[in-house]
């Protein structure tokens, strides 16, 4: 079931509003508490009918499918412009010769100091450190390894596909000032296609991992055969994730 209403995140646009989606599992409301999975760009993981380009992830009908007991709480993104981009990023970038100024830590303040308090408040959720884990692509891939690091008294586990390392041009300095807590989990992955024109964020993605297993954090990296930048293949890749994230 998924659940889903209008919000305003007042510090990033003001009175505007965007949709929030909460996936509860079929044993919802039997008394049971469910760990939760924070996601970026909501609109694209439920609903070939909200997603961007038309397809989306599929993530509901893995999880009914399966019977996974998780809740899913994720937010639709800012359509407008550039803005997507500059809300999931930690810092100001350079993009084609245009300034993007980089509110990632706005938007990650709000997502823990008031959707996240609003989402264990109103639906039975699992609110400690083990039970809660964020994940998104892209950009959003980029914001869980900085929630994974930032954040860290908040997330014990993460999945960033295809995150958008080239924002850094190598190992983002919040993970390399990060002391990451014992047992932190990450699960991350690069399409093989999506190198072609791109060599340099083979390195990026190699030096990244590295620097992560290096500090302890419990990395299964992959690089997907045949993998494109899309919501087809992000998609395709939700099996491996949920087990590294939430299996035994």
């Amino acid at each position: 079931m998924i659940e889903s209403w209008d919000i305003k995140i007042p510090a990033l646009t003001g009175e505007k509003t965007r949709k929030a989606y909460v996936y509860l599992p079929e044993n919802y409301g039997n008394g049971e508490k469910f760990p939760v999975m924070y996601m970026f760009d909501g609109h694209n993981l439920f609903s070939d009918k909200e997603a961007t380009f038309g397809k989306s992830w599929g993530l509901s009908d893995y999880l009914d499918e399966n019977k996974i007991p998780l809740i899913i709480a994720a937010v639709e993104c800012n359509h407008e412009g550039n803005e997507r981009l500059s809300e999931y990023s930690p810092i100001d970038f350079d993009m084609r010769g245009q300034k993007i100024a980089g509110r990632g830590k706005k938007y990650m303040d709000w997502l823990v100091k008031t959707f996240k308090p609003y989402i264990d408040e109103n639906y039975p959720t699992l609110p400690d450190w083990e039970n809660t884990a964020i994940g998104g692509s892209s950009m959003g891939g980029l914001m869980t390894l900085y929630a994974l690091s930032a954040y860290k008294k908040y997330f014990s586990r993460g999945a960033a596909l295809s995150p958008s390392l080239w924002v850094y041009k190598g190992v983002p300095d919040f993970i390399n000032n990060t002391k990451y807590k014992a047992g932190t989990r990450l699960y991350t992955d690069y399409g093989s296609r999506e190198f072609k024109n791109h060599d340099s964020r083979k390195d990026y993605f190699a030096e990244t991992t590295s620097v992560l297993i290096r500090k302890g954090v419990f990395v299964t990296s992959r690089i997907v055969p045949d993998g494109i930048h899309s919501e087809a293949s992000w998609g395709k890749q939700i099996p491996y994730f949920i087990n590294v994230l939430f299996g035994n």
